[in-house]
């Protein structure tokens, strides 16, 4: 069900390949809800609960016929919509939780909700300090104060991350994450000793959920004509020797990190695909959401010096970029799909993260996991204020990208049997596959 607060193009355009391309097309339906009067300001730090609270009548009105008639027995709700577990209530069906997150943003969810119901700890001021650490339940290591999620230490925002999402997650039936056993095998554990201790609905781990093969998710001619000048172009490279450089949607820079970035890259002497995308803020910021290519910020000559081994490129075709042969790395904010994408094609991956969960899911690569290389795990970018907490210099990127590039085979291994985990999971009698299933029966069979 889409709320149309925010419409875009890409939103628009993948709804409609999934409606017209699914395999069981007359099993996807879409459904567009009026607008609300009087929305609130995007900016708001009660944005998502008022947002939510104004679309609930018109969920259930939009529902209500459908399941008195049988035809809904239950609500999946995206993690910022928990608030329509009230809605699922009130017409008596089951509701779940698709937390699109790792378990480890979980557990650290929970565990802070702990800390301020039990023990009326403030989360913003216990743990602003970069350097304390302290245990979190499905961590191994100690958590540093540094990578802790900003909205958790930002007082206006607190008390929804730290109340208001879990109370409402442990209303539901259930949560299904967006992982697998065999990746945060710990964190599953500590989920599902909670679950056993009943102070949190069960949990399905069903992840990897993710599109490998980018062909239903729409786009413009234009982008269908950049793919293939960038497939052309990683098909000359040697095997393995690319390292690609994409920091998401909402990844932002100023032009000095820019410029400390691109002579890291041209000091490590590798082979580069770098997605820089030009959007002018005020303050001379720019994040890689428009097609133009930003070669204002890149430093004279750089494009000459690096013309036989580098590529600039403005949007990027991340799926089809990670599964090309050529590409041998992955300078990531450590998004979490973004994360899962190159997880499932074995890239290696250095974290450099911006914002929400990212320095958390860096630290868990880095740490927990030892699934990625550290650029700097408690880099800071705030996409709202658009203010960063320090600039990370040509050395630590170079560093990091010769880090990232010089894996000997034992490391790469890591990366092919974690590969290999999470197509397995996806299989019939593969962990996720056995999760999905019990959701769906424990959906079937709720009273």
């Amino acid at each position: 069900m889409k709320v149309p607060f925010k419409s875009t193009s890409m939103i628009d355009s993948f709804i409609d390949t999934q409606s017209r391309d699914s395999p069981y097309p007359e099993r996807l339906t879409f459904s567009t809800l009026p607008p609300v009067s009087n929305p609130p300001d995007v900016s708001s730090p009660v944005f998502f609960q008022t947002i939510v609270a104004l679309n609930k009548p018109l969920v259930k009105f939009a529902v209500e016929g459908r399941v008195q008639a049988g035809s809904t027995v239950g609500f999946v709700l995206d993690m910022f919509c928990s608030g329509m577990v009230d809605v699922a209530d009130e017409l008596n069906v089951p509701s779940y939780i698709f937390f699109t997150s790792g378990v480890n943003m979980l557990n650290l969810l929970f565990y802070f909700q702990s800390l301020v119901d039990g023990k009326e700890v403030d989360i913003s001021d216990e743990f602003n300090d970069p350097n304390v650490e302290f245990d979190v339940p499905g961590f191994e290591a100690r958590v540093k104060g540094s990578v802790v999620p900003a909205v958790f230490l930002d007082k206006e925002n607190r008390s929804w991350m730290t109340l208001y999402q879990p109370r409402s997650f442990k209303k539901t039936k259930g949560i299904l994450v967006n992982s697998f056993e065999e990746l945060e095998t710990y964190g599953i554990k500590a989920l599902f000793d909670q679950v056993a201790e009943g102070s949190i609905p069960r949990v399905y781990p069903v992840g990897p959920i993710l599109q490998p093969n980018n062909k239903s998710r729409g786009g413009s001619q234009e982008q269908a004509d950049e793919e293939h000048s960038i497939m052309q172009w990683l098909d000359n490279q040697p095997s393995s020797s690319v390292v690609f450089l994409c920091f998401g949607s909402m990844g932002t820079f100023h032009e000095s990190q820019v410029k400390e970035m691109a002579n890291g890259i041209e000091n490590s002497g590798h082979r580069f695909l770098w997605s820089l995308r030009k959007r002018p803020i005020e303050g001379k910021v720019w994040v890689p959401n428009k097609q133009e290519t930003f070669v204002e910020a890149l430093p004279d000559g750089f494009l000459e010096r690096t013309a036989d081994r580098g590529k600039i490129i403005g949007w990027a075709p991340q799926v089809s970029i990670l599964g090309h042969s050529s590409v041998g790395g992955f300078v990531s904010h450590c998004g979490w799909n973004s994360t899962l994408e190159s997880l499932w094609f074995g890239v290696p991956i250095a974290a450099w993260p911006l914002y929400a969960e990212q320095q958390l899911n860096a630290f868990e690569l880095v740490k927990e996991l030892g699934l990625a290389v550290d650029i700097r795990m408690d880099y800071r970018h705030d996409y709202k204020t658009k203010m960063q907490n320090f600039t990370v210099t040509a050395e630590e990127v170079e560093n990091g990208v010769n880090k990232l590039m010089s894996l000997d085979e034992e490391g790469k291994d890591k990366y092919r049997e974690m590969r290999d985990k999470s197509r397995k999971a996806l299989e019939e009698g593969g962990s996720s596959h056995k999760w999905l299933r019990h959701f769906i029966e424990d959906v079937l069979t709720s009273e």
